[in-house]
């Protein structure tokens, strides 16, 4: 079919035509009226007509009125395009039933713990009534906003451009870094703004903002305006009534402030516009937008960025009281296979609660290694705390399904699950919320301490012995006590932690991963630089090849860690790393949790930063969980790799505490209570050598496959001549025994000795 011919009046006419509906377009679109459900579908149906209107070909009956648009019969556009507004709708439905941020104002919990916010101005004459919208912040924090989406009018230079406005984000520790702390304007005056693309139609509902990271300046914004558009060349600013509203922005620079829109804005482009700034200060801002948007199938970028699960888990956040009911429903659900526990209280009374899942819950069986996850040394790190409940579901849910990989899992694997070290924070940081949480509140626990880091040094013990060549003579290489100031009472040392060495203590655990938060990746020990007053510096440990292949079997499986075209959390590209890096060469940090576990148990102990955003939004948990899932499960079934064995004596009883050391690595493990051990090892051949008081020490050769399954390497031991002896005086309570003695040939020159 050729194209159609028009004659000029015609083509003239249509031109006019579309001009006119265009205009119309942008105006409705830029109008601030309430955003009721019935006006969100006809700025899309008319978008969707507007497009359409390109190629229609006017007929003698079409006519406009010279002062206005034509508009369209909304009952006819809306029977043509029924199907396929029912089609978007089921589409984004994730996103129209987002639910609301919290609010740092005067605000009004519900059942969930999220914060409504109150209507910013009174119901007026002539005004529609504001309305409370609930979405979600369209992902300048998460990433899903990238650089290209954001725009500045200046930038005082490149490290301060529109690309590091985003909510949180962090700078380094200098000044004039490549990755720094905020967008900065390059001039001071009223003129300048910090644009988002929302690349689609999106209902724009309030604005976020924060000062600048800096640990030499001060700038934040006071007050600002915002501005909407559809082509970002026309621009209209909120208003309030008939006037521009003026948002009250910061009083510092940490600080999230939300500010709702009097009423939700449907357009493509949102400005937020500084107006005043603190007065030692410049114009710098961190921002995050909320916005629904609005449903389009067709939308590229929205179909290229989309995540789903199909994992039927209860994705939402759980406060304390939640938490422990949600652990109980699964423990009900799987009730052969799970046990919910406690390993002590917090600051605040709460229960350290634990989840076990084995096929044998409550009993360590001789020969199954002990694995464990913990989550939420830092209370405002949520992301690790919602996967470990997630993951509780997905195993009780295959496991009662018939899932081969989790069943072998559950069968050959006693996994120890604690969601929340530190549940005094996360209430505090739930009770402000997702977006306003800011980067610190809640990390600590109720008495300032950070867990994670509130460990004894024992690194310092074990390298001032290395030094002076006590080891192993004087101090071992491997379960090095813990000092006697740190156990008493007075000693600065939470509770938690306390409980957590309790547990660490009693349970021989063979590898474990603490999930954390605003970052992405995995860390392994040394977390601690061996040479003092060095802050970075490559610190591996004796099983540094271990420890690395470990850290990359979660990173390489994760969706993102290891993905070279992502951007930067913050300011550390731990990508061209594969997603790891160890502890000591990012920053040191003494008493570690990681760090003990190594030097004090036989548990191999790695951090895991499960995202940028410390405490995404509810409507992100499934794609987080998507992100993580098959690195949760890898990381687990590592534990089966290496060599595991029991040793014995001659009579076959299981010798506990009996030393493990593999040749050419100067860090050994130890036996549990039944002598069986398990030893994390790379494939290749090793000479093991098996020790333990009173017993010949045994050796051998025990190869490390490929494969998963860890090798098997037991040992028999013989009782030594003086342990034998020992254990005679022993019984008869060290007296010398009075045997009947035979009359012996001496020679002529030989006394007789007494017996």
């Amino acid at each position: 079919m050729g194209p159609i011919m028009f004659s000029p009046m015609q083509r003239g006419r249509r031109r006019s035509l579309l001009a006119l509906s265009v205009l119309g377009l942008l105006g409705s679109l830029l109008d601030v009226t309430c955003g009721h459900a019935a006006e969100d579908e006809d700025y899309y149906m008319q978008e969707l007509l507007s497009r359409e209107m390109y190629y229609h070909v006017p007929g003698p009956d079409d006519t406009a009125p010279s002062s206005e648009a034509p508009q369209p019969n909304p009952k006819t556009a809306k029977a043509d395009l029924k199907d396929q507004r029912e089609k978007a709708r089921q589409t984004d439905k994730v996103a129209s039933d987002a639910k609301s941020v919290k609010s740092g104002n005067k605000v009004e919990k519900n059942k969930k713990g999220s914060l409504k916010t109150p209507n910013s101005i009174s119901e007026g004459e002539g005004h529609c009534k504001p309305t409370a919208e609930e979405c979600p912040p369209m992902g300048l924090e998460t990433l899903k906003i990238d650089d290209f989406q954001l725009h500045a009018s200046t930038m005082r230079r490149y490290g301060l451009g529109a690309h590091r406005g985003r909510l949180n984000i962090q700078a380094g520790l200098y000044e004039d870094e490549f990755y720094d702390g905020a967008w900065c304007a390059g001039r001071t005056d009223p003129q300048q703004w910090l644009e988002v693309d929302a690349r689609r139609l999106t209902k724009f509902t309030g604005v976020i903002t924060q000062g600048r990271s800096s640990l030499w300046s001060s700038d934040w914004v006071t007050s600002y305006k915002v501005l909407v558009s559809n082509d970002s060349h026309t621009w209209v600013t909120v208003k309030n009534g008939t006037e521009d509203m003026i948002f009250i922005g910061n009083k510092e620079k940490e600080i999230p402030v939300l500010n709702m829109l009097p009423v939700p804005v449907v357009a493509r482009y949102i400005r937020v516009n500084p107006r005043s700034w603190f007065s030692s200060g410049s114009i710098c801002m961190r921002a995050e937008i909320l916005g629904c948007p609005m449903p389009d199938p067709n939308n590229y970028y929205h179909r290229r960025n989309e995540v789903t699960t199909t994992d039927n888990l209860d994705f939402k956040h759980h406060n304390y009281k939640e938490m422990r009911q949600l652990m109980k429903v699964v423990n009900e659900m799987c009730p052969n296979i799970t046990r919910i526990y406690n390993i002590g209280k917090s600051h605040n009374g709460l229960k350290l609660y634990a989840f076990e899942i084995s096929d044998n819950p409550g009993e360590h069986e001789a020969g199954e290694p002990e694995f464990r996850y913990t989550a939420g040394s830092h209370g405002n790190e949520v992301l690790g705390r919602e996967l470990l409940l997630l993951l509780m579901q997905f195993m009780c849910q295959e496991y009662l399904s018939g899932n081969p990989r989790i069943r072998h899992l559950v069968e050959e694997t006693r996994i120890h699950l604690l969601p929340s070290v530190n549940p005094d924070g996360y209430e505090k940081a739930f009770e402000v919320g997702s977006e306003l949480v800011g980067w610190s509140l809640g990390r600590w626990s109720q008495d300032g301490l950070d867990i994670h880091h509130n460990f004894p040094d024992l690194n310092s013990i074990l390298w001032e012995a290395e030094a002076k060549n006590w080891v192993p003579r004087k101090v071992l290489n491997h379960h090095v006590p813990i000092p006697e100031w740190y156990q008493r009472k007075n000693a600065t040392v939470a509770m938690e932690t306390r409980a957590l060495i309790a547990w660490m203590e009693k349970i021989p655990f063979v590898l474990g991963g603490n999930l954390q938060g605003g970052e992405l990746v995995v860390t392994y020990p040394y977390d601690k630089t061996r040479t003092l007053g060095k802050t970075r510096e490559q610190t591996p440990t004796p099983d540094d090849h271990v420890f690395r292949w470990l850290a990359f079997s979660y990173a390489s499986t994760h969706r993102l860690m290891t993905d070279a075209s992502r951007r930067v959390c913050h300011t550390e590209d731990f990508a061209k790393e594969d997603g790891t890096i160890n502890g000591a060469s990012w920053h040191t940090a003494p008493g570690s949790m990681n760090d003990f576990s190594y030097l004090h148990t036989n548990c191999f102990e790695l951090s895991v930063f499960v995202g940028c955003d410390k405490f995404p939004h509810e409507s992100e948990l499934p794609e987080e969980w998507e992100n993580n899932r098959e690195s949760l499960l890898v990381f687990m079934e590592q534990v089966h790799r290496g060599i595991k064995g029991v040793v014995r004596d001659i009579q076959g009883r299981g010798i506990a505490n009996a030393t493990i050391s593999v040749e050419g690595i100067n860090h050994d493990i130890r036996t549990a209570a039944d002598g069986d051990y398990w030893r994390l090892l790379n494939p290749g051949e090793y000479k093991v050598m098996a020790r333990a008081h009173g017993y010949t020490p045994a050796s051998k050769v025990c190869e490390v496959g490929y494969d998963i399954g860890a090798s098997r390497c037991d040992f028999i031991v013989s009782r030594t001549n003086l342990s034998r002896i020992k254990e005679i005086m022993e019984k008869f309570g060290k007296q010398p025994i009075n045997l009947p003695v035979r009359p012996l040939q001496h020679h002529p020159r030989q006394r007789r000795r007494e017996p």
